[in-house]
């Protein structure tokens, strides 16, 4: 990536939904460019509204990687600024690194705005910390393979179940009752299990329940998309200390 550049790609990411979760950098980044990338299928349409008058839109939903990238050179080409769009934080499940790839290979400059992510999000709905102190300090993002890339071969998701901490699952609700299966061993039949389906948008969806409860909960609700779910005991956590970051015995010279 050459900074000195003077046509960027702006990866930006827009947020779990709701058009008001975007960074102030990000909403800025969109109103100065005049070509926008984005899946209108999940990008809300009213971010849109920050583009500038007549600027190209280009919804990505249906276009193969190939052709996002032949916008994206195009647009340089022509000395444009580009708002490229990614739903959540383009850091996690964003097919954000093939296009940086290839970005790189046609020497174009590009940068990165973080958003905020679904779990971040999904999290926020449900009023829960996912880390909780003596109960759990460690979350893991993840999801499962099917109908998508393969994953690494230590990434199963019994070996991730099986360290105990707080589960976040992406693109994975259409597997529930296999999901279940799988967790049932390392966390339990009573273990608090969220399902949080577009967190923050004016149609959200929660579920709560357990992992011997929650598949039939889904199945009801007809949720089948665009969902996050969330497994450990931290979600119901009640009985714990005292974080040791605000206690009186803390030194804090």
């Amino acid at each position: 990536m050459d900074g000195t550049q003077s046509m960027t790609v702006h990866f930006i990411g827009a947020g779990p939904g709701a058009a008001d979760l975007i960074t102030v950098r990000g909403r800025d980044l969109i109103a100065a460019s005049p070509v926008c990338l984005y899946a209108g299928s999940l990008v809300p349409p009213e971010m849109l509204t920050w583009c500038p008058p007549g600027a190209r839109l280009i919804d990505t939903a249906r276009m193969s990687l190939d052709e996002i990238v032949l916008e994206l050179v195009a647009a340089h080409a022509a000395g444009h600024d580009v708002a490229r769009l990614h739903s959540g934080d383009p850091s996690v499940f964003s097919a954000m690194a093939e296009q940086m790839r290839r970005l790189d290979a046609a020497g174009i400059p590009y940068d990165v705005v973080p958003g905020v992510p679904a779990f971040a999000a999904a999290a926020a709905s449900l009023c829960r910390e996912l880390t909780v102190p003596e109960v759990a300090q460690t979350v893991i993002l993840t999801r499962t393979a099917e109908r998508a890339t393969a994953m690494p071969p230590r990434e199963q998701l019994p070996t991730l179940a099986a360290s105990g901490a707080t589960l976040v699952l992406h693109l994975a609700v259409q597997r529930i009752d296999h999901l279940v299966t799988e967790l049932l061993p390392h966390y339990g039949a009573d273990c608090p299990v969220a399902v949080v389906a577009r967190a923050s948008r004016p149609d959200e969806q929660i579920l709560r329940g357990t992992l011997s409860t929650i598949a039939p909960l889904v199945h009801d609700a007809g949720i089948k998309r665009t969902a996050v779910i969330i497994v450990g005991p931290a979600l119901t956590a009640a009985a714990f200390p005292d974080s040791h970051l605000y206690s009186p015995d803390r030194c804090r010279s």
